[in-house]
């Protein structure tokens, strides 16, 4: 599957925003504030986007949690249903531009469209994408038991099951090793 230097952007910006929503209630949220909202559009070189302001946090949030269905997603029809219905609430207009050193890409978003609108456009179609080309299965949520984090598997055996092999599959890892150690030890 060809991923084009735009959509894999589109796929590490919905994915971290999928993953900045809190874990649980102990958990801080990763848009705790309009400031996190600006410096997540500015890290994630978010084009086009005006004065952001509470309504636009409010937005964006709400948009989070529909993303993080796409990735709980059990089959590609609950999935197309599930981007399907954030496109068309964009109002998508596809157009290529070459902005900012990057060669011709296509937007999906409408020219003046919010940031939500904008998210939901882009980081949909690139999600899209996956689900026509039946690759669904790898829009993955972290296997690792104390972690839920959303993930693209681009492994070329679809085998990734850890949100990052350093941190949760390493520490997983090591805690079979010691179990194996322990048990053998007697």
């Amino acid at each position: 599957m060809l991923i084009t230097h735009d959509t894999r952007c589109a796929l590490d910006t919905v994915v971290d925003l999928v993953n900045s929503a809190p874990e649980d209630d102990s958990a801080p949220d990763g848009l705790q504030d309009l400031p996190a909202l600006e410096a997540f559009v500015r890290s994630h070189e978010v084009s086009e986007v005006g004065v952001l302001t509470e309504f636009d946090l409010s937005a964006v949030r709400r948009i989070r949690g529909r993303f993080a269905s796409v990735f709980a997603a059990p089959d590609a029809h609950s999935a197309a249903k599930l981007i399907n219905e954030l496109i068309a609430a964009a109002g998508t207009t596809p157009r290529l531009t070459n902005h900012d050193g990057y060669d011709w890409h296509v937007h999906y978003f409408a020219p003046g469209a919010s940031v939500t609108d904008h998210l939901a456009a882009d980081c949909g179609m690139a999600l899209a994408f996956f689900v026509v080309a039946g690759e669904q299965e790898r829009l993955r949520r972290c296997e690792a038991p104390d972690c839920r984090h959303a993930f693209v598997d681009l492994s070329r055996n679809r085998s990734r099951r850890y949100c990052d092999s350093r941190t949760c599959g390493n520490r997983l890892h090591v805690a079979a090793y010691r179990a194996r150690r322990k048990e053998a030890a007697g």
